[in-house]
């Protein structure tokens, strides 16, 4: 019997969603020991959920919810808006 594989990669994303993952690189590129460029990155790859659990996208979430509650509102009073004029 050979061993598959075909779950591994649903497995990973699913662990990676659920718990999250940290992020840190400096890579600097050189040519002829010179260095010409730096990067440095930081990211944290997770669920929504799991980010505001861990409090890194609060203030984004809030905001996104905030304006989507808005627009819902706008859309629900549309209609009413314009029965009322006729």
């Amino acid at each position: 019997m050979e061993p598959t594989r075909e779950g591994a990669l649903v497995d990973l994303l699913d662990l990676i969603l659920a718990k999250g993952v940290i992020l840190h690189a400096d890579i600097i590129i050189s040519v002829a020991e010179i260095p010409l460029v730096g990067i440095s990155l930081r990211a944290a790859i997770a669920g929504m959920k799991t980010m505001i659990e861990y409090g890194i996208m609060e203030e984004w979430d809030a905001k996104i919810r905030s304006r989507a509650a808005k627009k819902a509102l706008c859309t629900r009073a549309a209609p009413a808006l314009s029965e009322n004029m006729s």
